[in-house]
């Protein structure tokens, strides 16, 4: 074995053996209970970035364990087609060359998207491998592939003649940038302070005298209205209604309308109506019966309906309303207001809602099978808690616009004659028009990339078609995913895989938070505080990145990360490489049984070290069944680095040295090294398969069984024996003696006695020890260090180990230093301004250090007068 832990090349070997072993494949355990993790499909367009890294390593840890326990494990991979992301940059390559999408036309275009796809789109299945993820790549899917283009054609036909897709005038949210709609969870909203302008409209009726004032955020969009709306039990209003009032800059007479919908409160409880440019005046146009006049386009530019205005960029314009309405003298107040403006996620542009002839599905009859596969546990939120956020959600849902004026993704399968204006929505391409036999044309738009990928737990699986695969692996047990996006995808998932297969898409939805920066922002390219995890890979290797972000990854909640984890991991792995070294080269361990083979009768040390194992991974496996990755990383990693590594290793060493006991114990330590390596494969898969080349040499260790250690008692005095040891240790560390043996006195009166604790304790405390029954007086004590452990007393004769004349005065020093922390510290807690105003983590420190001060004290103290001064 090499000296160190060289974590490239050990990944590098071990990737292609465990892949054409067939070992990412279900049918390594082809009698096991099917268990299915469909990976949340990266774009093609996609990098490997730190939450990549986070959510493939919790499910390939999942995925790794599963497969050990005996399950028919499968991990199912793929990639998103990405619609807005994949075109824009192949349009971004062909700018390049001072060419636009429609130079090449329609075909062409898609052809060479394929083409950028071929060669540059599997970088991120590349970067997977890297970090070690054992999907199934023998079942990789794409969401354009043949197989699911079959099965969203069937899912849009099948809701568009039940009903539940359909086509028409609504409000979208469109992009001018990405000349698209978008969906209502595609528009983050930011908070800005922007302005709330005030407008006097003249009543048009009557004796023409007055005015109703409104207010918006949007004075461009006036150019567009066509009512003005009030609420009915407005008092303000009750002779306004049934009027008319001229609308400035346009001249043409608008109603005042009653409607529910309107706010009193807000402004001056008169409301301008735009039905083509705001969602909720478009549903008061349709209860008023109120004309749309859209008057900016698909640009952002005002349209001819805007009159003098037309052709202007629309913020262009709002400045130019105002100042004409100012000229005018109808212009009111114009205040700071602060309010949330939608942008797209994508390109960040501001969006413009607008009335647009698209396609939508009718979400309601989809949703309330939905929520309720999650109040009746057929799903369930892992933390619980998002369940708080998923049912107001679902129960305000509207209905989502799927069309998207792209060219790259599935093309909505509808088609139009041009005799009859029938719409043909069919399985088969059309020849003509079913009706009239006239010439049809395809509908040029293509649907919302989420629609494809809200049907991938069960169209990867083969469906329509009743595939072996879908029969054994269909519905999946866990999806893991981040929570930002439980609403594009997580929720669309449960209503569609409802609707088509009557079954819930997943047993546990396992939610984990986004990797952050180290201070808690957003890793951002732009804030220059993003990490690459391929160069930490490169740097400290993909185990130790792997374990880090499991260990951090607290359930369900963000991890701020930190490269000084990935080096601890990387300790941690050289820690575990020593350990099996040691093992294999200095004790002679070879060959240990794949499974079983443990001692039936262990001595005390051998005994302890397989009931902690016993323990520790029925404990391991709760908190892994529980998705609480940090917690299980805790326990595991403290059970190998203290209690594997510098207790069991350290008692190891005696007996090993005695032939006549050394069989018992390298049994013991062959198999307590083989289970650790079975229980931390999940978290560092390459090295510990590595480690198990050395140390078993049978098999892989992907494919073998996770541990059922049997059950021992505790022996008595292990704990005891270990704290008088912590505390022999402190003495020596405190007094600088270095690893000079010691006299030690020990009173058994309630303790054990027992001969392998008496030889432990002298070997691993470095002490002759001497044994009495009869408690040493406390006179005695002067000239003695104490060290106690429950009911066991012990003490070290000072007498030429520690000079007093040197001792005495730098203990009085130490415990007035330590007076005065105190003393300041007790002033602090004293003072109720301060415990009332800090915040309780402020206060919750203070405290914390007055009780280690009042410890150190005693301690010193103790120490002064076991001296003697």
């Amino acid at each position: 074995m090499k000296p160190t832990y060289e974590p490239h090349d050990i990944e590098a070997r071990w990737y292609p053996i465990w892949e054409e072993s067939g070992s990412f494949r279900p049918e390594l355990n082809p009698d096991g209970d099917p268990f299915t993790i469909s990976i949340p499909p990266p774009n093609v367009t996609g990098v490997l970035h730190m939450g990549h890294a986070l959510d493939g390593s919790i499910q390939d840890a999942i995925i790794r364990r599963k497969r050990m326990q005996g399950y028919q494990a499968l991990w199912l991979p793929g990639m998103d087609h990405a619609g807005i992301a994949t075109q824009n940059v192949v349009e971004r390559e062909l700018a390049k060359e001072g060419m636009t999408r429609h130079d090449l036309g329609r075909e062409k275009f898609i052809e060479q998207v394929w083409a950028w796809k071929a060669t540059s789109g599997g970088t991120i299945t590349k970067q997977m491998r890297a970090m070690g993820f054992s999907c199934d790549w023998s079942r990789e899917r794409f969401t354009l592939d043949e197989g699911l283009s079959a099965a969203v054609r069937e899912v849009f036909v099948t809701l568009y003649e039940e009903g539940l897709i359909y086509r028409g005038n609504r409000i979208i949210n469109w992009c001018p940038r990405c000349h698209t709609a978008i969906s209502d969870i595609e528009v983050e909203y930011q908070d800005e302070t922007g302005t709330l302008t005030h407008i006097r409209y003249p009543f048009s009726d009557g004796d023409g005298d007055g005015y109703v004032e409104v207010a918006t955020t949007r004075p461009e969009t006036m150019l567009g209205d066509t009512a003005v709306a009030v609420h009915p039990d407005d008092p303000r209003y009750a002779g306004a209604i049934g009027r008319t009032v001229r609308l400035p800059l346009m001249d043409r007479d608008i109603p005042i309308v009653a409607d529910d919908a309107v706010e009193m409160e807000f402004g001056t409880g008169a409301v301008k109506v735009t039905p083509a440019h705001d969602p909720l005046d478009f549903e008061i146009g349709l209860r008023h019966d109120l004309e749309p006049i859209r008057v900016i386009d698909t640009e952002a530019n005002i349209t001819p309906a805007g009159g003098r205005f037309a052709g202007m960029d629309r913020f262009d314009a709002r400045a130019a309303v105002v100042e004409a309405l100012g000229e005018l003298g109808v212009l009111g107040e114009i205040e700071d207001h602060h309010h949330s403006v939608g942008h797209c996620s994508r390109c960040k542009t501001v969006i413009e809602p607008m009335l647009s002839l698209q396609w939508f599905v009718k979400v309601q009859p989809l949703v309330t099978p939905a929520i309720a596969a999650v109040k009746d546990g057929h799903s369930r939120f892992v933390p619980k808690r998002w369940e708080n956020s998923y049912f107001p959600w679902m129960e305000n849902l509207r209905d989502w616009t799927i069309s998207r004026q792209l060219w790259w993704g599935h093309r909505i399968p509808a088609w139009y004659c041009n005799d009859c204006d029938k719409v043909i929505v069919t399985r088969e391409d059309p020849v003509d028009c079913p009706d009239c036999h006239g010439t049809v044309y395809e509908d040029e738009d293509v649907l919302d990339t989420w629609f494809s990928s809200a049907l991938w737990p069960f169209s990867t699986l083969g469906w329509p078609e009743q595939t072996e695969d879908l029969a054994t692996f269909y519905p999946t047990s866990v999806l893991v995913t981040g929570y930002d996006i439980i609403y594009f995808w997580v929720a669309r998932m449960l209503k569609m895989g409802i609707h088509f297969t009557g079954k819930a898409p997943f047993a546990d939805i396992a939610i984990h938070g986004m990797v952050r920066a180290e201070d808690g922002r957003k890793m951002s390219k732009s804030l220059g505080n993003s990490v690459d995890p391929l160069e930490l890979v490169d740097e400290y290797g993909a185990d130790p990145l792997r374990l880090s972000l499991l260990q951090a990854a607290a359930q369900g909640e963000d991890v701020p990360f930190s490269e000084e984890w990935v080096d601890a991991a990387r300790r941690f792995g050289n820690k575990l490489w020593n350990a099996l070294r040691f093992a294999v080269e200095h004790v002679g361990i070879s060959d240990v049984p794949a499974s079983e083979g443990y001692p039936a009768d262990p001595p005390p040390p051998e005994q302890w070290i397989l009931s902690r194992l016993h323990t520790v991974t029925a404990e391991y496996d709760a908190l892994l069944d529980e998705y609480k990755f940090s917690d299980a990383v805790a326990l595991i990693y403290n059970f190998a680095w203290s209690e594997v590594f510098d207790w069991y290793l350290e008692m190891a060493k005696t007996p090993l040295k005695d032939e006549s006991r050394s069989e018992v114990t390298k049994q013991t330590l062959g198999v307590v090294l083989r289970d650790l390596l079975k229980l931390l494969h999940p978290l560092m898969p390459s090295v510990t398969e590595e480690l198990w080349s050395e140390l078993v040499g049978d098999g892989l260790l992907i494919a073998a069984a996770w541990p059922q250690p049997p059950a021992h008692e505790v022996p008595a005095g292990v704990g005891d024996l270990q704290e008088l040891i912590i505390g022999l240790r402190r003495f020596r560390a405190e007094h600088n003696l270095g690893a000079r043996k010691l006299a030690l006195e020990v009173d058994h009166s309630g303790g054990t006695s027992a001969e392998w604790w008496m030889e432990q304790l002298s070997a691993l405390g470095r002490v002759d020890a001497t044994v009495t029954r009869a408690s040493i007086d406390t006179k005695a004590q002067i000239g003695r260090a104490h060290i106690s452990a429950g009911d066991i007393h012990a003490y070290i004769p000072l007498e030429g180990v520690i000079d007093p004349e040197a001792e005495c005065p730098r203990l009085r020093k130490a415990i007035a230093e330590a007076e005065g922390m105190l003393k300041a510290t007790e002033g602090k807690l004293a003072n109720s301004n301060f415990v009332e105003r800090a915040p309780d983590e402020v206060v919750a420190k203070e405290r914390a250090k007055a009780a280690e001060f009042t410890a150190t004290l005693e301690r010193l103290q103790g120490q002064l007068t076991e001296l003697g001064c």
